[in-house]
C-alpha cells in the first residue's frame, strides 16, 4: 500500500457561484479534470445541501476512481471549498495525475487563499520515515 494524499482548504474563491452550488454542474467538472488528468472514474456521489440560516447550500462531490478517491466540499456562504486527492500507487506512480488533477480544480475555483497539504502514505513513506530516525 503506497500512495499519495492531497489536500487542499481553499478560502476566498473568485469561481463563478454555480461551482459551489450546482452538483450537477460541480460533477461534470470533476468528472472532466480526473479524465483530463489521465485517472478513471468507477462511480460517484453528488449532494447538494439545503439551505440554512447561514445561506445556500453547498455540495459534496464524491468520486471513486480505479486509483482511489476526489472528495469536494463547497461551503457557497464562505466562498470556501476543501478538496481531497488520494491515488493509490499500486501497479504505478500516479502521483503526477493527482497533482494534475489538484491544479486543474484549484483552477476552476480561482481561491485567493490555498492551504495545500500532501502526504506519502503507505510502505514507502514508512520506509522513508524510519530511514530518517
Amino acid at each position: 500500500m503506497q500512495g499519495l494524499h492531497l489536500t487542499a482548504d481553499l478560502r476566498d474563491c473568485r469561481c463563478d457561484s454555480a461551482w459551489l452550488l450546482n452538483a450537477s454542474q460541480l460533477g461534470s467538472a470533476c468528472r472532466s479534470a480526473v479524465r483530463e488528468a489521465g485517472l478513471q472514474v468507477v462511480n460517484e456521489v453528488f449532494h447538494t445541501f439545503p439551505h440554512s440560516v447561514h445561506g445556500p447550500g453547498g455540495v459534496t462531490a464524491t468520486l471513486l476512481l480505479a486509483e482511489s478517491h476526489l472528495c469536494v466540499h463547497t461551503w457557497p456562504e464562505q466562498r470556501a471549498v476543501t478538496l481531497d486527492v488520494y491515488v493509490c500507487n499500486f501497479g504505478g506512480d500516479h502521483s503526477a495525475k493527482a497533482q494534475a488533477l489538484m491544479d486543474a480544480l484549484l483552477g476552476l475555483f480561482m481561491p485567493q487563499h490555498t492551504e495545500r497539504h500532501a502526504l506519502q502514505r503507505g510502505a514507502l513513506a514508512i520506509s522513508s520515515s524510519a530511514a530518517h530516525e
